[in-house]
């Protein structure tokens, strides 16, 4: 499963709590943590320097998750300056990272693209996957609940699949996640297969054919899912994608919705939104998002 999380923080967003549960991440076989905060560079646009008692004040808050680290367990502390995607970047090439924790507020495309998104900028740019959190959800934890979050934080995944070549590429990402976890991480997995629904009734024939085919190949995914012990249910469901799967994210215990993307961030995007968009800027649940390889 994921062995080196790096932890992306403003302080303010909820991320920072994670320093008091750094044990709680490690149950699910986490190796390594990062806690990285970026100070943006101050004074005179021609001379930019550091604050550097910003990031002395940013360090000794982070610092605190050095205290209690478990046996086996690396922490660290980074607190640098500069543009927030090349330094995540770059840190996640340095300590090898295998998945970038970050907050985002919900917004929409437009004030996305008029006022810009880390997020997003490094959604088109990563190689490695990102779980995003809402920072109101974060904040609002009690200590008892955010525990358990941590300790659970990659139990049971919600896998949109449409039978695309996107969602085998996801499935094929679980698989490999699957394949070399520890006890306590992921142990179940949901298929949700969104058929969009059709107001003519003339097509309505059509649309209950399409969920037979879409529940078939639900349950070959299935099996080949099961193969690696995890528990897998399925689900066919009618409307609108994205609403659909947030929707079943609400009913079922899932503890996040994994998707991919192979036009997020792209011209496309501005006329025709991608799934995955959509997702991260409505999602309250965390998402994880694996980039696709590019070539």
């Amino acid at each position: 499963m994921f062995q080196r999380l790096l932890i992306c923080t403003d302080l303010v967003d909820g991320l920072q709590r994670l320093v008091d549960f750094v044990p709680s991440l490690a149950v699910g076989g986490v190796q390594q943590i990062v806690f990285l905060h970026i100070v943006p560079l101050s004074g005179d646009q021609a001379v930019p320097r550091a604050d550097k008692e910003a990031m002395e004040a940013a360090r000794q808050k982070l610092a605190v998750a050095q205290n209690h680290t478990p046996n086996g367990v690396e922490v660290h502390v980074e607190v640098q300056c500069g543009q927030p995607v090349d330094r995540i970047l770059d840190t996640v090439d340095t300590y090898r990272s295998d998945i970038v924790l970050m907050g985002t507020q919900s917004r929409s495309l437009l004030t996305e693209k008029l006022f810009g998104s880390t997020t997003m900028a490094l959604c088109q740019r990563t190689k490695v996957p990102l779980l995003v959190f809402r920072p109101q959800l974060l904040s609002t934890y009690t200590v008892e609940e955010l525990n358990l979050r941590c300790r659970h934080l990659f139990r049971y995944f919600l896998i949109p699949y449409d039978g695309s070549d996107v969602a085998k590429y996801l499935v094929n990402q679980v698989k490999r996640l699957a394949q070399n976890r520890a006890p306590e991480s992921l142990e179940e997995c949901l298929l949700c297969w969104v058929v969009e629904e059709v107001r003519r009734r003339a097509l309505a024939d059509l649309v209950k054919e399409e969920a037979k085919k879409a529940q078939a190949e639900l349950e070959k995914v299935k099996a080949d899912l099961e193969t690696l012990d995890l528990k897998v249910s399925t689900e066919v469901l009618q409307g609108v994608p994205v609403s659909e799967v947030l929707m079943a994210a609400q009913i079922y215990d899932i503890t996040a919705i994994v998707s991919a993307s192979d036009s997020m961030g792209k011209i496309l995007e501005l006329s025709t939104s991608s799934f995955t968009g959509d997702l991260l800027r409505r999602s309250w649940h965390p998402v994880i998002y694996f980039p696709m390889q590019r070539k």
